[in-house]
């Protein structure tokens, strides 16, 4: 047994969280007509998840797209119509001016003055008229044009997609069900792209820095990745004050949102002894060594920490000045007497 400077480590405990996570929920009122989709399944970007009842959209669609053709159909025959009265005006014109020239040389009545500066009239009206026709044509197509694109995108609305390719995590709609604004259907997750987020003392915070890189242990998947701490929130937790730190992992196969996680930030060398690793006899979950206590053996409960090549930090259980059995002869065993030899 011998001392020795270790890595003191302070240990943060939490939940692993996908970054990115969408739960979707539809915009309409509408009764769920078909899911295309179970817990766990794995979807693309764009994928159909649920499909809504559209009849009533539907039929709003055809109305819009039936209105705006009888409104460009009116337009053609307004423009039809301003052809024509553009052509009797212009033939009033010219009717007008001759009647001027002999009206100036005497040549006619006032009375048949007169009657073609009314016919003039009467086909710049007609004109003005055809005009305003088309106007109030073209303003109704502009009109159904956007009640068209609207009734389009409630159509589209009928349609859940996936966001993004991920994984289905919760799943909370069946076909009949009533849907409406607000009202969550399913939650994505986005896979390869997780963090842990730990609960941080308030006394520890000063020295955890962003970027910073530090050992993670998953219990699920039973090994140590490295994380990168990408976020520190700047809220105190008033209950517990605690900080919330997020870390960053790499993808790793079987990691999903709900896992315990912890993150091992080092904190500053201190003593600590190291033992042989064969030394530590195993029962089950329990350590122990053989140590000597008033000239007989004892058998110890420790706890160890990380390996040292071919040796083991021994975390509780034992002090610098314990007489440590090692090798353990054959046949020793606990309460036994033993002679130590200087």
């Amino acid at each position: 047994m011998q001392e020795a400077q270790a890595q003191d480590v302070y240990t943060a405990s939490g939940t692993v969280r996908a970054k990115a996570s969408s739960s979707l929920s539809s915009k309409l009122v509408a009764y769920v007509q078909s899911v295309n989709f179970r817990e766990g399944d794995r979807v693309k970007a764009g994928q159909p998840l649920v499909i809504l009842n559209s009849e009533d959209l539907d039929a709003r669609y055809r109305s819009a797209e039936s209105g705006r053709e009888e409104a460009t159909r009116t337009v053609e025959e307004a423009e039809s119509a301003i052809a024509e009265a553009k052509t009797n005006l212009d033939l009033a014109e010219v009717t007008y001016r001759r009647l001027k020239d002999l009206f100036d040389k005497r040549s006619i009545s006032n009375q048949e003055f007169d009657e073609g500066m009314s016919k003039t009239k009467a086909a710049q009206a007609a004109y003005d008229r055809a005009r305003a026709r088309w106007e109030q044509a073209r303003s109704r197509v502009h009109q159904m044009d956007a009640e068209l694109r609207s009734a389009d995108i409630a159509r589209g609305y009928a349609t859940v997609s996936a966001p993004f390719s991920g994984v289905i995590v919760a799943k909370s709609v069946d076909p009949g069900v009533l849907a409406s604004p607000g009202m969550p259907l399913l939650t994505l997750e986005q896979e390869g792209n997780y963090r842990l987020e730990v609960s941080v003392e308030e006394s520890r915070l000063a020295s955890i820095h962003l970027r910073e890189r530090v050992p993670v242990q998953v219990d699920a998947l039973r090994q140590t990745v490295t994380g990168m701490v990408s976020e520190i929130v700047p809220l105190v937790d008033a209950a517990s004050r605690t900080y919330t730190v997020k870390l960053d992992l790499p993808a790793l196969t079987g990691l999903h949102s709900g896992l315990f996680g912890r993150a091992l930030f080092p904190a500053g060398q201190r003593k600590t002894l190291l033992l042989p690793c064969d030394a530590v006899v195993q029962h089950g979950d329990l350590q122990s060594v053989l140590v000597s206590e008033s000239g007989f053996a004892r058998s110890r409960l420790i706890t160890t920490g990380s390996q040292v090549g071919d040796h083991v930090v021994v975390l509780s259980g034992l002090r610098s000045g314990d007489q440590l059995i090692y090798p353990v002869p054959a046949g020793l065993q606990d309460g036994m007497p033993v002679e130590v030899q200087q």
